[in-house]
């Protein structure tokens, strides 16, 4: 069995870490996954978030590009509220025309931030009502018919970058549908609405230039390691740091504290953010991938490799598409 397979990099800086250090290892993480036939590494936006060095989006897949050869790269996504549709179009535009035929654009409408970051970004609170305006505006940039007389996004215009509309609930999956747009749905840290969003999106899709049939993407927590001991171990401990992170506010945490953090609902969190996760050796998570594909119901499979170190998630990648036998489309 084969389908399309992609990586979610969040660009994770771990302790003790610099975020050059961050950087490279994105670049290394997108050649190894060319390199083993996956179609595509997104960056998410995200702010003021000292474990997570992918908020310039744009910036990351130029950098990436130019260290890769064929492999889509994109924004899984970018946060639309957060900036302009014009800026976007402009950014992306120049992506195109770097990288002609290896750009995505995915847009969600959360900020992506907490209220004190939107302050500081500027971001209208209000800004994410028009998320459906928005994209139409930037649609419009990127295909060369502009909705605000006079003005073109150069670079961009003409491009047709493609776009993906990205979400956790019913609205984006209704959006898509509306648009006639490739719908992504974020189940890897919020697996609630997976099965609803997707049928609204099935269900009420329009056919559109840039997509002639439904088209779904769902994010899944990928762990492959050469023994089950092992990829039971490094699930633990991202398990661990991420409730850290999550509900640390920055305090660093003894192992006794961190058990006692697990054992309260911080920890009954966590473990439904990751209830969408394949964890053990290529066999076992190969069988755990096939059978998500079934539950989601979805076309492709964007994989976040969630190993603590560097080694060990580039290890999963290998591992993860030589027990695929291919991960091309």
């Amino acid at each position: 069995m084969s389908f399309p397979l992609a990586v979610l990099d969040l660009a994770p800086v771990s302790p003790g870490e610099s975020v050059g250090q961050s950087i490279a290892h994105s670049v290394a993480l997108a050649q190894a996954a060319e390199q083993h036939g996956y179609t595509r590494v997104w960056y998410a936006e995200h702010h003021n978030m000292a474990s997570i060095a992918s908020s310039a989006t744009s910036v990351l897949i130029s950098h990436v590009g130019a260290h890769t050869s064929t492999i889509r790269l994109g924004s899984g996504g970018v946060m639309l509220p957060n900036h302009s549709p014009l800026v976007i179009a402009e950014q992306f535009g120049t992506l195109d025309a770097m990288y002609p035929g290896r750009i995505d654009l995915g847009l969600g409408r959360a900020p992506g931030s907490d209220q004190n970051t939107m302050y500081a970004m500027r971001t209208d609170p209000r800004s994410s009502d028009r998320f459906p305006q928005d994209v139409l505006e930037l649609q419009a940039y990127l295909a060369g018919e502009t909705r605000v007389p006079g003005v073109d996004a150069i670079p961009g215009k003409g491009s047709n970058v493609p776009l993906y509309i990205l979400g956790s609930s019913t609205f984006g999956a209704q959006l898509a549908a509306a648009l006639g747009l490739p719908y992504g749905h974020a189940s890897h840290f919020a697996p609630q609405a997976l099965q609803a969003a997707v049928e609204l999106y099935r269900r009420d899709f329009q056919p559109s230039a840039q997509l002639a049939a439904p088209h779904v993407i769902a994010g899944v927590n990928v762990l492959a390691a050469d023994t089950e001991d092992d990829a039971r171990a490094q699930f633990e401990a991202m398990r661990r740091d991420r409730a850290t992170r999550l509900f640390g506010r920055g305090k660093d945490f003894s192992e006794e504290e961190t058990d006692l953090l697990m054992e309260s609902g911080a920890g009954r969190q966590i473990d439904s953010m990751l209830t969408h996760s394949a964890v053990g050796t290529p066999a076992q998570v190969r069988e755990q991938l096939v059978d998500f594909r079934r539950f989601a119901d979805a076309d492709e499979l964007i994989v976040g490799h969630a190993s603590p170190t560097v080694e060990q998630r580039l290890r999963s990648v290998q591992l993860l598409a030589e027990a695929m036998e291919t991960v091309s489309a």
